[in-house]
């Protein structure tokens, strides 16, 4: 196979996770409003008990909305990446999964090629995110939007390999609700999305220490630093580790024919 096949393979799948993103506009709207949701009111109630929250490694004292606006855009890539595990089960249910993977192509690469393309969608809701913040006085530098595109699609890419993970693991789409509550909302709360590490610390060493091996916690480091033109290495080869981690967990697990039917 031709690398301008390998090509054609990609866009096609990048068109068909684009077209199903558009017919989807509630998908696009929730993943809108309920970080813009956390934005505006819960930092109202947030700022007004921790006041002004102090980023360590800037020297500097920025605003609560400041603070969590990079844990908020991790947020939106993370519900998008189980969304690509719920659209991945009800793919393999109904049998389209089997016919994609019928392809000549290798099946880690088409996997692949859902991951990337799930990230790329992912990033359109990010950016378009961080525009509407402007307006509650979120503005990163300016080089910030630039350099924090690397660091989105890191993180946009291991939250798809998550859902894909995932996807291997759930036989039917009535088991899919149980089993995104035991992920999505224990990785976004136990992680600095929300509250400095330091102040977990002072609240719980056990829990600064449940945050500190949540990979979560090392993604929203990694978008926070690179979104004021900083490198955090510690948080890129966590990121970058556990991605590589789960996409091989992925693509080694991925069975079409695993259904409960």
């Amino acid at each position: 196979m031709s690398a301008l096949g390998y090509w054609h393979c990609f866009r096609g799948i990048l068109v068909r996770e684009f077209l199903r993103f558009v017919q989807q506009r509630s998908r696009f709207l929730s993943a809108l409003v309920r970080p813009l949701l956390w934005l505006i009111v819960f930092a109202a109630g947030f700022r007004a008990a921790l006041g002004i929250a102090i980023i360590q490694p800037y020297d500097t004292y920025i605003t609560y909305e400041t603070y969590i606006a990079p844990g908020l855009c991790c947020m939106i890539l993370l519900f998008n990446g189980m969304q690509s595990s719920l659209s991945m089960v009800y793919d393999r249910e109904m049998g389209s999964m089997r016919v994609l993977l019928m392809s000549p192509l290798p099946r880690p690469y088409l996997l692949c090629c859902k991951m990337v393309a799930t990230a790329l969608i992912s990033l359109t809701q990010v950016y378009a995110f961080l525009l509407i913040a402007l307006l509650v006085d979120v503005e990163p530098p300016l080089m910030g939007y630039l350099h924090v595109l690397p660091a989105l699609l890191l993180v946009a890419l291991l939250l798809s390999s998550l859902g894909l993970f995932l996807s291997t693991r759930i036989r039917q789409l009535e088991n899919f609700a149980g089993v995104m509550n035991f992920v999505i909302f224990p990785m976004f709360f136990l992680s600095s999305a929300l509250y400095p590490l330091w102040k977990m610390q002072e609240a719980s060493d056990w829990l600064y220490w449940i945050c500190q091996v949540n990979p979560f916690t090392h993604a929203v480091e990694l978008v926070r630093f690179a979104l004021y033109s900083r490198l955090n290495p510690e948080a890129l080869g966590i990121t970058a580790g556990t991605t590589l981690f789960f996409t091989l967990m992925a693509v080694t697990g991925f069975n079409p024919q695993k259904s409960g039917r």
